[in-house]
């Protein structure tokens, strides 16, 4: 389903070097960067420049800096019209380059193979990053007509089943406005292309907790979604890829209520392993 398939030269005492310390890195541009991402982090409402500025008690000039700096690195980014402001792919990103992808793979793998094994079809554990999906784990069926997924490929971030689930995760506004900006592909003549039917259908993923494709991205192919959600910030999620001949509605609906069940074991176990990164 992918794309296919230092060292001191003059020593001082501890005292003078915890003086030099406090001297030299108050960083306020970089608090008053934090302070600015926690508010657009906390906010619901549509916040510009003029709105941060108040909101904050910073000048216009300083915040104008702020926030092109910040999105520049894609620390933050704009909703369409240039106004909204929301937080960035490269917080996602760096959050997922402190996790060990190997220690990922070792949580999700007995996972992975349970939800293959139960219901023979292909399943993949992917993670969002910034407008893709990238491929980290598979479980292959040992069906000789399969779906095969190259890890480390990655996919559109609107492919599919997969890319509902993490947009329903979204407010509506910010899906909105990601939706005009990169518009719905037309991969197949069942993708959905309509915005307001595409929310709609968002919507309905996060009522019952699942996604489903039913040849949207790939023609003959079905896909069954579920987010983990989960307390450390890893944006993933499990999904289950078949071929539409052995995947009737009555086994997605069998996969929907497994994969949410395995999801949350995965989820448990991401929250409670102590070797991963603590939460932020």
């Amino acid at each position: 389903m992918a794309e296919i398939l230092m060292k001191s030269e003059n020593p001082t005492t501890d005292r003078e070097k915890n003086k030099n310390l406090n001297i030299s890195y108050k960083a306020p541009a970089v608090h008053k960067a934090f302070q600015l991402l926690r508010v657009v982090a906390k906010t619901q409402e549509s916040l510009g420049i003029v709105d941060l500025a108040k909101r904050l008690g910073y000048s216009k000039s300083t915040t104008h800096g702020l926030v092109h700096a910040l999105l520049r690195e894609g620390v933050l980014t704009q909703g369409a019209g240039g106004r909204k402001l929301y937080l960035g792919p490269t917080i996602a990103e760096l959050m997922f380059s402190n996790w060990h992808q190997e220690r990922v793979n070792k949580l999700a793998r007995p996972i992975l193979n349970d939800i293959r094994d139960t219901i023979n079809e292909t399943v993949i554990l992917g993670v969002r990053i910034r407008h893709r999906v990238l491929i980290i784990s598979t479980a292959e069926t040992q069906d000789s007509l399969k779906i095969s997924v190259p890890i480390g490929s990655t996919i559109p971030l609107f492919a599919g089943a997969v890319g509902k689930v993490f947009l329903s995760a979204e407010n509506n506004e910010l899906a909105a406005d990601l939706i005009k900006e990169r518009g719905l592909p037309q991969y197949t003549p069942r993708s959905i292309t309509d915005e307001k039917e595409y929310l709609l259908e968002l919507d309905r993923v996060g009522s019952q907790g699942y996604a489903v494709d039913v040849e949207e991205y790939l023609p003959g192919i079905r896909a069954v979604a579920v987010a983990v959600n989960n307390r450390r910030g890893l944006p993933a999620a499990i999904w289950v890829v078949g071929m539409s001949a052995t995947m009737e509605m009555d086994k997605i609906r069998r996969i929907a209520d497994l994969t949410m069940e395995k999801a949350d074991i995965f989820r448990r176990a991401l929250d409670e392993d102590k070797q991963a990164p603590a939460t932020p």
